[in-house]
């Protein structure tokens, strides 16, 4: 039986035969399900890795798991992999995506990671993985980091980006759009293309439009007050509104509910880690949980 927090015997069976079984160094593996479920704990509690209670094994076996298995990206295989026998098994990943973000307060010793060489390129051109910049920004209410999603029908993760919180919504839409990524399970290419994007106010910008459309992909978003008066004010050369359909744009609060789901997660809800390569793999984790309870019934 399943302790709280832990992977039910279905969910396990789900993930089981896609873990690692060769340690690569000649030595055998701690019990992998142990290890799981330890890092499962802390990103549940939010607790420093010392504290991991005996039960899940000596604390280093298991960070240093969590940690190797970032940098292969076995967990982002397993988001995946979930993500594609969902998709496979009669199409249910619904493909009306909703986009938002939200951000997360940083506790005071998540900053300060050693860095390494020097920064090339802007944040979003490799979210999450510049060693120069751990995806921290610095408001008046202090060290942040902001997540942003784009989820699918039913508010389950299909793209997670990470990004200093001072760092604009529409600015990292672009990112977010491009990391939906699909697996078939047999040939073709994988889908990256949703059928409709909803978004709210913070997405409506003619770069955003103008993206969706050249993609093919149609667009729920609300006007700013500030275009619709400024359209307004231009006459007929303001040109017409945007298409924006009410009842279509009740749906984007899967996205919203999402979060909240993910927010118990008291290691996603404050970002704990120094390392945005860390905070990120905790939030493809908890994701992974979300898919596994929704579909391993």
């Amino acid at each position: 039986m399943a302790g709280r927090g832990e992977l039910t015997d279905a969910a396990w069976g789900r993930i089981e035969p896609l873990l690692p079984q060769v340690d690569g160094r000649g030595r055998p593996w701690r019990d992998h399900r142990q290890v799981v479920h330890g890092v499962l704990w802390r990103l549940r509690t939010g607790a420093p890795w010392r504290d991991l209670p005996e039960r899940y094994g000596p604390w280093q076996t298991v960070y240093e798991r969590f940690a190797r298995w970032e940098a292969d990206g076995t967990w982002a295989k397993l988001l995946e992999h979930v993500q594609v026998h969902d998709d496979a098994g009669g199409g249910r990943v619904e493909w009306i995506v909703a986009v938002d973000s939200t951000i997360n307060r940083a506790q005071q010793h998540a900053a300060g990671a050693r860095k390494r060489g020097t920064q090339t390129g802007d944040e979003l051109e490799d979210p999450g993985r510049s060693q120069a910049h751990q995806a921290l920004g610095r408001s008046r209410g202090g060290l942040t980091i902001k997540v942003h999603l784009a989820v699918d029908g039913r508010g389950l993760p299909l793209s997670i980006v990470l990004t200093p919180g001072n760092v604009n919504d529409a600015t990292a839409f672009a990112v977010v759009l491009d990391v939906v990524r699909t697996p078939r399970v047999g040939t073709g290419r994988p889908r990256t293309t949703p059928d409709r994007v909803l978004g709210d106010k913070a997405y409506c910008s003619r770069a955003i439009r103008h993206l969706l459309r050249r993609r093919g992909i149609a667009a729920t978003i609300p006007e700013r007050r500030d275009q619709v008066a400024n359209r307004r004010r231009r006459g007929r050369f303001g040109g017409r509104p945007p298409a924006f359909d009410r009842e279509t744009y009740r749906d984007r609060n899967v996205v919203e509910r999402c979060f909240a789901r993910l927010k118990p997660f008291r290691a996603i809800a404050t970002r704990f880690d120094k390392l945005a390569d860390r905070d990120r793999a905790g939030v493809v984790l908890a994701s992974l949980i979300l898919w596994l309870r929704e579909t391993a019934r």
